[in-house]
This record gives C-alpha cells, sequence and structure tokens, in this order.
C-alpha cells in the first residue's frame, strides 16, 4: 500500500517558523523552499506560506504536514528530493495569520512570487491606486482595519504596519518574479501605497526594512497526474502535492539584508554586487524566448516547449530573438553564446512538458520587460529586430484569437487591441506597448501577416 508523506516517517522535526512567503505556486516550492531545505542551516529556517484567495494546494499540503516531494525531470531519468522548509500553509485570505507572523521577531524575511500582475501596476510602474481592490485597501489600512486588506501590496504593508506597532526587529523583503529591478519596484509600490494610507510608515521603511532584488530561474511546468504517478511508482508514496521541474537552478541576490536569512549562498545561491547583467540575461533571453514560443508556435500548433523548439523554422525565431537580445546586453559574448546553448538544451528537453499555454498569460504584463527594451534599443542602435517585432506580431494575433488562449490580468484593457483590422491591431498594440517607431509599425505588420494574420 502507498504510504502518505509525515514529518514522523520523514525523521525531521518542522522547522521553527523566520521566513513569510506570498505565492504559494508551483516555482516557489521548486525554488525558494528548495533553496531553503538545502540550506546547512535549514533545520533553523522553517516557511509560512500564504496561497491566493483560495487554499488551493494548501489543504493537500497540510495533510501531510507541508512535505512534499521534488520531482527533477532530466533527460535521462528522474531525481526525488521531499521537500521539507514549509513549516506552515494558509489561505491567502488568512490575514490574521499574516500580521501574527509579521509581528514575531523570530520572523526575519518575507519572500515574494505572486507574478508580475500581483503588485497592482500601472504602465508606468507605480500603483495603480484606481483598481478597485487596491483603493479598498488604501482606505483599509487609512482606517486602521488592516485586516482587511486583500492585495498583495496591501498585505505587506499590513504586515509591515504590524511588526512596527509591535517592536519587533529589522526585516528583509525579498522579491523572487520576473520583474527588472524587482527589489525598487516592490519599494516604490509599498512606499506609494504608504504614503497615501499610512504616511508615519516612511521611516521605518527606510530604517528597519531591507529590499532585496533577485534573478530567479528554474523552468517548473504544471503539476499533472503524471508527475503524482511517477512519484507513487518510484519512491512508493502518493503525493497528491508533488511537482516537477528542471534540474537547472540559479538564484542571483543583490541588496543589504536588515536582518537574519538563511545560508542560501550554501545551497548554491550566488550574492551579487550587481544583479543587472544576470536579471537580463535571463529576462530576455529565457523568459522572452518563453513568450515568442508561447505567441508564435502555438499559431504552428505546437503544446509545449520542447516541441516548439525541435521545429526548425521556429528554433530560427527563437535564435533571431535572441541576436537581437545579445546585442543589447552588456556581457561578453562568450557569456551569452554559452548561455543560448544550455537554453536549447533546457529547451529541448521532451520530459519536462512545459505547455506553452501557461507561458502564455499576462502579456501584457511581460512583454513590455521580456521584448520591446531590446527591440527599442536595437532600432535606436541602427539594426533591425525582427526576432524582436515576431513576438509582437504574434501577440497580436494571440489577441486576435489565433494559438493559444487569452489569459490575461489586464483581460479588460487588452481585449480590444485585437479588434478591428490585423492594421488596426497592430497600431492599438504598438501604441499600448509603446512603439512608436514607423519602421517597427511596418515590420510587426508584415510578420503578423506571414505568420497567418
Amino acid at each position: 500500500m502507498a504510504r502518505r508523506l509525515s514529518r514522523p516517517q520523514d525523521g525531521r522535526p518542522t522547522p521553527p517558523v523566520r521566513i513569510v512567503h506570498l505565492g504559494l505556486g508551483n516555482f516557489f516550492r521548486a525554488h525558494q523552499a528548495w533553496y531553503t531545505d538545502r540550506a546547512p542551516d535549514a533545520d533553523q529556517w522553517g516557511i509560512a506560506a500564504f496561497a491566493g484567495r483560495s487554499m488551493g494546494i494548501a489543504a493537500e499540503l497540510q495533510r501531510q504536514h507541508n512535505l512534499y516531494t521534488l520531482v527533477s525531470v532530466g533527460p535521462e531519468g528522474n531525481e526525488y528530493r521531499v521537500i521539507g522548509s514549509l513549516a506552515a500553509t494558509h489561505s491567502g485570505t488568512d490575514v490574521a495569520a499574516l500580521l501574527g507572523y509579521c509581528a514575531d521577531p523570530q520572523v526575519s524575511i518575507v519572500t515574494i512570487t505572486i507574478t508580475e500582475a500581483g503588485y497592482r501596476r500601472t504602465e508606468r510602474g507605480g500603483l495603480d491606486t484606481a483598481n478597485p481592490d487596491v483603493a479598498a485597501d488604501l482606505a483599509a489600512v487609512a482606517a486602521g482595519t488592516i485586516q482587511a486588506v486583500r492585495t498583495a501590496p496591501g498585505k505587506l504593508v499590513a504586515g509591515l504596519i504590524a511588526r512596527r506597532n509591535a517592536g519587533a526587529s529589522p526585516i528583509t523583503l525579498v522579491c523572487c518574479d520576473n520583474v527588472p529591478d524587482n527589489g525598487a519596484m516592490l519599494e516604490r509600490v509599498l512606499r506609494e501605497f504608504a504614503d497615501q494610507a499610512v504616511p508615519d510608515l516612511s521611516d521605518y521603511l527606510t530604517d528597519q526594512v531591507g529590499f532585496i532584488t533577485t534573478m530567479v530561474d528554474r523552468i517548473t511546468p504544471r503539476a499533472t497526474d503524471a508527475t503524482r504517478q511517477a512519484v507513487l511508482d518510484q519512491q512508493g508514496v502518493d503525493d497528491p502535492a508533488a511537482i516537477a521541474t528542471e534540474p537547472f537552478s540559479e538564484w542571483v541576490l543583490e541588496g543589504r539584508f536588515t536582518s537574519p536569512h538563511p545560508d542560501w549562498a550554501g545551497a548554491g545561491a550566488t550574492l551579487v554586487d550587481d544583479v543587472v547583467p544576470h536579471e537580463l540575461r535571463k529576462l530576455w533571453l529565457l523568459n522572452g524566448a518563453h513568450s515568442l514560443l508561447a505567441y508564435a508556435a502555438t499559431i504552428k500548433g505546437h503544446q509545449t516547449v520542447a516541441q516548439a523548439i525541435a521545429d526548425p523554422v521556429v528554433r530560427g525565431w527563437v535564435n533571431e530573438w535572441w541576436d537581437v537580445a545579445q546585442r543589447q546586453l552588456p556581457l561578453d559574448e562568450h557569456v551569452v553564446a554559452d548561455y543560448r546553448a544550455a537554453l536549447l538544451q533546457r529547451f529541448g528537453n521532451p520530459r519536462m512538458r512545459d505547455q506553452l499555454s501557461r507561458i502564455a498569460a499576462d502579456g501584457s504584463q511581460k512583454l513590455p520587460i521580456r521584448i520591446v527594451p531590446a527591440l527599442l534599443a536595437d532600432r535606436k542602435a541602427g539594426h533591425s529586430p525582427l526576432g524582436a517585432e515576431r513576438a509582437i506580431a504574434a501577440w497580436t494575433l494571440h489577441l486576435r484569437g489565433r494559438g493559444a488562449p487569452v489569459n490575461d490580468a489586464r483581460a479588460d484593457k487588452v481585449a480590444e487591441l485585437g479588434n478591428g483590422s490585423l492594421q488596426q491591431s497592430v497600431g492599438k498594440v504598438c501604441e499600448f506597448l509603446e512603439i512608436d517607431d514607423r519602421d517597427s509599425k511596418a515590420s510587426i505588420l508584415a510578420l503578423a501577416q506571414q505568420l497567418g494574420g
């Protein structure tokens, strides 16, 4: 009979909660929780993780003492590891528990993986105060009812208020989402929230709160029944919370910790003075290629990354995009060449089955940081950035119903971009993405027509 995971059978006690995490998704469990579990001082660093508005996977995790199996899916076979760094899991609506942890002086780190959309920003990067949920949170915090918050910015500010009021020690926030300079981005959002709702928090943010900028890298598909079955067949464990990921992982951190933190470096993370080159390398080459594949390759009928990259035509599109990005990256040519070669191997792993429909979500948040900066810089330098412009053309067709289905946090804003003639759609998409170069607009239209627009 298959067994279920439990602390007594695992042999490790639950570590004390010293980290709070927002965003109980697969990537967090394959990345930050994995690094924490592998740290030399892992027994001292438990994580209290909060899901979204529903319990999600938290309910399954709670039934097995917050343990789960991480399956590293290599080209030749799997490796299995039971992750024990989760000490507690909660629904995202359990704000009282969140505030309690934040007020606890033993807690010194908050990590965050809520995707680009979770920060509730405007196109200009500031806090979207016109968003009804943000407006409601601002009003709640201003009124002193901090347990009523619903958005991530609101929860983080509420947690800092609770910590300040408790007189607890300094704390460090570690943003792990794919946003350029994500530490500064997070600080800006929280300061703008505080300035409106609780202005006297400003000095506390300056004196007691650290913001770490990170680059995170590990391809982690959606969980499938096949993953659970592999764990059952190979490990004799029935684990509904099991997830699969690739063998490769990277975590680069920049900034000043104002509080204690796990020995993540001992688990393979890298602490640097300047994360930007690492950040752009990953954001443009990996994430940008993913977005191109999600929109262009699904028009050709491909469903997974491995299927798409095996197509010589699609692989040529990816290499054209990488040529554009490489010209604008502040890195040595051989460093980029090695990373490109490694990505082709990672993308080509047929056992990963990473769905392009997953990657296609929230293009309105992703393209402005993954594709557009290199496109604009390449045009300005006098080049013809066809590889970047093809990604924009494919997203235009995506909004017009081609390829992967549209699933976007700004669906109310981007749905209209697909209406009208193809030329009108291209014009609206370029305006939305702030691409005003005439040659780029003409190129995007031509590429959209070639893709079948």
